[in-house]
């Protein structure tokens, strides 16, 4: 048997076409980007017509796009900014960030440098709104709201036009991991507030080691690494030229295909959501299934016994790749901190399969027969 790959969310394959355009960066043109004859000013040129490829796509302007090495480095480089150089006191958060959130705001709280509040997550896991208006009204610091755009582990979206305009009310600095939607779904910075947002190149089929952080033009901040001016003095170390390049061309064709492409993918999630309810009994679903929710991702979670607690390790012998929660925490006995927040329930195991074009319907009924033996 094929090995059937669904999780997708972790990480996707590199599209042939993505490392075509990646190679010339890899052989012939090897220039500095910093150097100043023609050999140099070739790579040059290509980081600057990717940035400027990326902002349109984004509708932003190139002067806020800046490239770093993926979605966890951008993360900590607005949150630590947004506390050193924009004078933030307090952050607003969740218990349902990934990781490059929930560690950094736990390592700058541990240095007493801030509060933290956690917003109230409804038992569809969505964030409660109300209770985000609260935290912010009851406040008298400056507060950094970072929430996620769409949760990586059960796919839900946030409204983040609603929480961006609840932080305008309050003055407060926005910054959300956008990750899962970078690439995934159309987006207009210049008719969003907010301040950062961050994207990874290897969700949508671009190299691993590549990402971006837009910071909007009215926030000034300093960088976190230090040496060199590249990257506007924002971000110091010789350009990941051939990264760069496979970003913007990544980007450049998800966005080509996302109408024909995230149709097909959610077909087969809903596919997958309906046989999964037909054939396994007392099967179950984290999220906001079939509402708010990422076309990618679909978080199930099984009924515990002898057999489906050993599930993950059988279905990697039987060649399915999918995950317990993410991939960031896949290796941990820990269990994920997602789950737990909103599904407390220790008689559940949950499993996500994660889609991409690549899959196909042949594929899912053969995870789903394969499931029925092992569940």
């Amino acid at each position: 048997m094929e090995r059937i790959y669904l999780d997708n969310a972790a990480t996707t394959a590199l599209d042939p076409a993505v490392l075509e355009s990646m190679l010339p960066f890899l052989t012939e043109k090897f220039g500095n980007p910093s150097s100043i004859y023609s050999y140099g000013r070739e790579t040059r040129m290509a980081v600057e017509t990717a940035r400027k490829s990326v902002a349109k796509l984004l509708n932003a302007n190139p002067a806020e796009i800046f490239f770093t090495s993926g979605g966890t480095e951008s993360s900590n480089m607005a949150i630590q900014a947004a506390i050193r150089d924009l004078g933030c006191r307090h952050i607003v958060t969740s218990k349902i960030e990934h990781h490059a959130v929930t560690h950094t705001v736990e390592h700058l709280n541990n240095h007493d440098k801030i509060k933290v509040s956690y917003v109230k997550i409804l038992p569809d896991g969505h964030v409660d709104l109300e209770d985000l208006e609260k935290l912010l009204a009851d406040t008298k610091d400056k507060i950094l709201v970072s929430l996620m755009h769409a949760n990586n582990e059960i796919g839900n979206i946030l409204d983040i036009h609603a929480v961006g305009n609840l932080c305008k009310l309050y003055n407060a600095v926005f910054h959300s991991d956008t990750v899962q939607t970078v690439g995934h779904f159309p987006m207009d910075l210049r008719n969003t507030p907010i301040h950062f947002i961050t994207g990874a190149a290897h969700k949508f089929h671009g190299p691993k080691g590549i990402g971006i952080i837009y910071i909007n033009e009215n926030v000034r901040i300093k960088p976190i690494v230090h040496g060199g001016s590249q990257e506007r003095n924002m971000r110091a170390g010789t350009e990941n030229i051939y990264g760069i390049v496979g970003f913007a061309k990544a980007f450049e064709m998800a966005m080509a295909g996302f109408e024909t492409d995230s149709t097909y993918i959610g077909s087969l999630k809903y596919y997958m959501y309906e046989q999964l309810k037909k054939q396994i009994p007392g099967v179950g679903f984290n999220g906001d299934v079939l509402g708010k929710s990422l076309y990618t991702v679909l978080s199930v979670s099984f009924p515990k016994t002898e057999k489906s607690e050993m599930i993950l390790f059988n279905l990697d012998i039987n060649k399915i790749c999918a995950s317990g929660g993410s991939a960031c925490t896949s290796g941990a006995e820990a269990g994920s901190h997602v789950i737990r927040a909103i599904n407390n329930d220790p008689n559940q195991i949950t499993v996500r399969f994660s889609f991409s074009k690549h899959n196909t319907k042949e594929e899912i009924d053969a995870v789903v027969e394969k499931l029925k033996q092992l569940v």
